[in-house]
């Protein structure tokens, strides 16, 4: 039996002319699915969270939450949506406690205990005016606001931007214990990571346009393995990449990390065969490593910016 849509996008178009927007977006989210949104910065990402929270309106198409229209009944519909903004905007003169007992007041709620354990989870001091505050401070302030009512739907746009990595995986944790609850989440983010470990499922945008939407398990078992081989000289290297069943592996989209005497390859035709290649040519050191999610949405969809 096919789930409810929670957030549901038909052939969805903001157009802001020069290529820039978001074009003919089409994908649904149904209920308790954590669902990631992945793409560069400009990809287009925040102009559809825009759209789902009611900020602005599609220029055609059809953009629902919760089977209301996100822009005519954005009121309603964030009565039960917990949002984290890309781009966090708090009044600079109130405490992080002041803001979330104003918001907690907005959002009726009687009961801050889970206000209160988020608080203490997450490590966060509210006591001090915002404007004193780092960003990590002030991102844990926009984590507690966007769960701390026990929302249906949590939008989340950039989630861990400024947070260490203690409190990344405290955040990956908080959402896997929010997916058993039955909560639906969307997370735009460009953190790799944190995508493979919390989503069901996951979006690719890139220049404005859907590339394609993966189940995360068999996205993961397209991974390669990669192995990182250091020979004496430069030269060695160089001519064991021309050796038969030995492929280059190439990345653009990576920064490059090998010194002159070190390769990357994948291996097509037989492992033991290849390591006896490399036994000729006197390999000093080898690594193995998983192919990085981030290397594999580079090789299946391309790694150039968005524009939007």
């Amino acid at each position: 039996m096919q789930k409810e849509a929670i957030i549901e996008l038909q052939q969805v178009t903001k157009d802001y002319g020069n290529g820039k927007g978001v074009f003919n977006l089409s994908f649904s989210v149904p209920k308790g699915e954590v669902f990631g949104y992945l793409g560069p910065n400009g990809a287009g990402k925040t102009t559809t969270i825009r759209q789902l929270m009611g900020f602005i309106r599609p220029g055609q198409g059809i953009c629902r939450m919760l089977g209301m229209d996100c822009f005519l009944q954005a009121k309603e519909i964030q009565k039960h949506t917990g949002y984290l903004a890309g781009e966090l905007a708090f009044p600079e003169d109130m405490t992080g406690l002041g803001f979330l007992k104003f918001m907690a007041e907005m959002k009726g709620m009687e009961n801050h205990a889970y206000m209160e354990s988020l608080m203490e989870r997450f490590g966060l001091n509210p006591h001090g005016k915002i404007r004193k505050m780092s960003k990590g401070m002030k991102q844990k302030i926009g984590i507690v606001n966007a769960f701390m009512h026990q929302p249906e739907v949590v939008i989340l746009d950039e989630p861990t931007s400024g947070l260490d990595p203690l409190m990344q995986n405290e955040f990956v944790d908080l959402v896997l214990e929010e997916k058993k609850k039955g909560t639906t989440i969307l997370m735009s983010s460009h953190i790799f990571e944190e995508v493979e470990k919390t989503c069901d499922r996951t979006a690719i945008i890139r220049s404005g346009r859907i590339a394609t939407v993966e189940d995360m398990k068999a996205l993961a078992g397209k991974r390669k393995k990669i192995y990182r081989v250091t020979l004496e000289n430069a030269a060695l290297a160089e001519k064991f990449l021309k050796e038969p069943d030995v492929k280059p592996w190439h990345h653009s989209g990576m920064k490059e990390s090998l010194l002159p005497n070190q390769i990357e390859i994948t291996v097509s035709g037989s492992l033991p065969g290849t390591l006896r290649k490399l036994a000729d040519f006197g390999v000093q050191d080898l690594e193995v490593r998983n192919q990085s999610m981030e290397e594999l949405f580079f090789q299946y969809y391309g790694g150039e910016n968005g524009t939007s």
